[in-house]
């Protein structure tokens, strides 16, 4: 006999939105499952790895009141959890021309000294200018993970590593989710797959592209590539923007280029090539000079893209007992535990007014 769970809530997806949904539901006492594919950890996914950035930096307004929730709520997640989650570093933001960056307290910066003065590590082109932004810093994201999962475990969540989605349908009083485990019954099914969104939920698959993303980590303890002497940063290209993450807390230098080529989540993701990690130490050469490029780590993850970068949250509008939390296009992981606690509200009845700009209703689903 196929065994059968009741719930409040379903989450599809343990990576950092879906964590963060489950730790938050829990916490209100809310009888929540998370499911997710593969083993707690997993590198297939998009919130593997060690750091992430988080800056105040964004290109439209219609960010800033997210972006202070997601503050606000690392900061929370740091005292509930008793630990150290946020190194602020000030961050760097070169750019060619008109830059549309902006928010509070950040500043526009065309002086190459006062460029050297603020981040005497980092490179700036010749030619460009930058937005500096003295509230970015950077995240440690394996941390995050390990203390939302403890935080959720200890208020009751059910947590469900290595299990397969076969499928979902509506039924009369909510969800039916059917898993190579079993059946979990919910008034509420919320959908976190991050790469995968597209295949669980038909409604987003012309929305979204999942691309491959390279990084290469170097030796933690180098003056050059920590701060003051350096913090987060990026340089703006045609080919695709740079982004560098400072040595906190003995993490590493780490670099990327946001950008990549379309990739079949159900492949795992290949690692970078011996020419990709030589073509990642070159940039890093040129932007941070004074660090020794020698790779400790060169990783590869998954980015799930719209064409606008925006996210896509909130009920389906011919299944609402549904909820779409996807589509975190390369900047997502900063905004996790308030995203967590925006889709408890919506999963609890509680309207959220303030994600209009990201809904699935503006997306017409």
């Amino acid at each position: 006999m196929t065994a059968v769970v009741s719930a409040d809530v379903v989450v599809l997806g343990l990576g950092i939105q879906g964590m963060s949904t489950v730790a938050s539901l829990a916490r209100r006492g809310v009888r929540v499952v998370g499911i997710d594919r593969f083993a707690a950890g997993h590198s297939r996914g998009s919130s593997h790895g060690r750091t992430r950035m988080i800056r105040r930096a964004y290109p439209n307004p219609v960010w800033n009141p997210l972006v202070e929730k997601a503050f606000d709520a690392w900061g929370a997640l740091e005292r509930a959890s008793g630990e150290t989650l946020f190194h602020r570093t000030g961050g760097l933001y070169a750019h060619e021309g008109a830059s549309q960056l902006q928010g509070p307290d950040c500043v526009l910066v065309d002086d190459r000294d006062r460029m050297a003065a603020l981040m005497p590590g980092f490179a700036v082109p010749e030619g460009y200018r930058a937005v500096y932004d003295p509230a970015a810093g950077v995240l440690e994201a394996e941390r995050a993970l390990r203390a939302l999962r403890r935080l959720a475990e200890a208020a009751g969540a059910d947590l469900r590593d290595g299990e397969r989605v076969l499928g979902w349908e509506p039924v009369s009083d909510g969800v039916e989710v059917r898993t190579d485990q079993g059946v979990v019954r919910a008034a509420r099914l919320v959908v976190a797959g991050g790469s995968w969104a597209g295949r669980l939920l038909p409604q987003l698959a012309n929305l979204l592209e999942v691309w491959r993303i390279l990084t290469v980590t170097v030796r933690a303890g180098q003056p050059a590539g920590s701060p003051p002497s350096l913090g987060a940063f990026s340089v703006d290209r045609p080919e695709g923007l740079v982004f560098g993450i400072p040595d906190a807390d003995g993490n590493g230098v780490k670099l990327g280029v946001d950008a990549g080529e379309v990739w079949d989540p159900e492949t795992p993701v290949a690692p970078p090539t011996p020419a990709e990690v030589d073509a990642l130490r070159d940039l890093l050469h040129a932007f941070v000079p004074g660090v020794d490029t020698t790779p400790v780590e060169a990783a590869a993850c998954l980015y799930t893209m719209t064409q606008d970068k925006r996210f896509v949250i909130g009920p389906l509008a011919d299944a609402p007992e549904v909820i779409a939390v996807s589509a975190c296009s390369g900047h997502g992981f900063k905004f996790g535990p308030a995203i967590g606690d925006a889709v408890a509200d919506l999963a609890t009845g509680i309207e959220r007014p303030d994600l209009d700009f990201v809904s699935t209703a503006r997306r017409g689903i």
